[in-house]
């Protein structure tokens, strides 16, 4: 699924009173950040209603003509004695105005896209989560996303760059300070198209869907520093990349997504939509990518999460599901039931607008693997926002 915290970006920037767009030669720069109103205007954004013709690595980089986009970034990873870490590092793009609206300028200063990164990492062992998030516009190299020469999405000095053409290998880099990144993926698998062939339906309105796609296993080296102490880890990353315009139905609440890696080398995504009213959304479902790179869609009937415990956050206040018992039916006879559990009970991000949950979980059961869970809705509901 990967909706993220897509509402985060819903914002604009702010220099002294004048819009985003209208930046360029004023002086000295300050930004702020508020909400747009949930109900701003769509009309003149493209909207996902049919099927892509997917081209890689051009669909890498940023889609304008839709109104929101995120670039997400997860892992579980482990030093030589076995201490364990999990990160998250992702990239959102808010188009402020249609492409097609934007006035034409010469200043590298003016644009219509603002960029927000949040970069977090779970010390497992260590028993600390450090979280960080950064805002700028889309203007003057601050931030971007982009194909040519090669794949890069970045927010000043965090980013994600590829080393080679095709994007097989990419390196991500990030420091927050007390903690930091210096990791290195490789694709083992071709990209899964989540959804039907990568339209991914949030409600039963057409248009209220996203394009997106997934790396599930991408194979990861390199350093986690905490505090003056670096690690030599190794790992797996999961990589979602999602645009869309308006995907979230007008009743949706929350979601709970899970991007699970099987230590058989099978991929699971699957995730429900929380109703205001109660229940879940019948229309989005999940997918599980096999050893050999191929995929199967599984509709939303076709496996139930229950949560098994709870746990309430000193910092929002907000009550999360803290454990989950999940079947699914896999087709030709195969069910599986598992588990999951966080590997530590507070990771929830809540100093950057939103409050959320995205953290680092293990499997037991028929299945054993580790992966991420990701939880909104709970102290701030997502209805509008996305």
């Amino acid at each position: 699924m990967r909706l993220i915290i897509a509402g985060v970006v819903i914002m604009v920037i702010v220099v002294f009173g004048f819009s985003l767009i209208d930046g360029g030669e004023q002086t000295p720069v300050e930004a702020g950040t508020v909400l747009l109103n949930p109900n701003a205007d769509i009309t003149g954004f493209a909207r996902a209603y049919d099927v892509r013709d997917w081209q890689f690595p051009q669909d890498f980089g940023a889609h304008p003509d839709f109104q929101t986009e995120w670039w997400y970034y997860t892992g579980n990873l482990a030093a030589a004695d076995g201490h364990r870490f999990g990160f998250q590092f992702t990239v959102f793009r808010r188009a402020i105005t249609p492409t097609a609206l934007t006035p034409t300028t010469d200043s590298e200063w003016r644009t219509n896209q603002v960029y927000m990164a949040h970069f977090a990492i779970t010390d497992i062992d260590g028993g600390q989560f450090y979280h960080d998030s950064r805002l700028n516009r889309g203007g003057a190299e601050l931030a971007g996303a982009v194909v040519d020469p090669n794949y890069r999405v970045w927010l000043e000095n965090w980013q994600v760059v590829a080393l080679d053409p095709t994007a097989q290998r990419t390196q991500l880099t990030a420091d927050m300070g007390d903690a930091a990144l210096d990791l290195i993926f490789d694709q083992s698998k071709p990209p899964a198209l989540q959804g039907d062939r990568g339209l991914s339906a949030k409600s039963g309105e057409p248009g209220n869907a996203s394009y997106y796609y997934s790396l599930s296993r991408l194979l990861t080296s390199g350093t986690v520093r905490i505090g003056d102490q670096t690690f030599t880890v190794t790992g797996s990353a999961w990589k979602d990349h999602e645009f869309s315009t308006s995907a979230l139905g007008a009743n949706g609440l929350g979601w709970d997504w899970f991007g699970l890696q099987f230590d058989d080398q099978r991929e699971l995504m699957i995730g429900q939509i929380r109703l205001q009213e109660g229940g879940t959304d019948p229309y989005f479902g999940g997918l599980l990518v096999n050893a050999d790179g191929t995929t199967h869609y599984l509709p939303a009937d076709s496996f139930t999460i229950t949560a098994t415990s709870t746990w309430t956050s000193l910092y929002s206040g907000a009550v999360y599901p803290a454990g989950w018992d999940i079947t699914v039916d896999l087709g030709d006879g195969e069910m599986l039931t598992f588990s999951v559990t966080p590997l530590l009970a507070d990771q929830e991000l809540h100093s950057a607008g939103i409050v959320y949950w995205e953290g680092a979980v293990s499997l037991s059961g028929d299945i054993s693997g580790v992966g991420y869970a990701e939880l909104t809705g709970y102290s701030d509901a997502m209805t509008g926002r996305f």
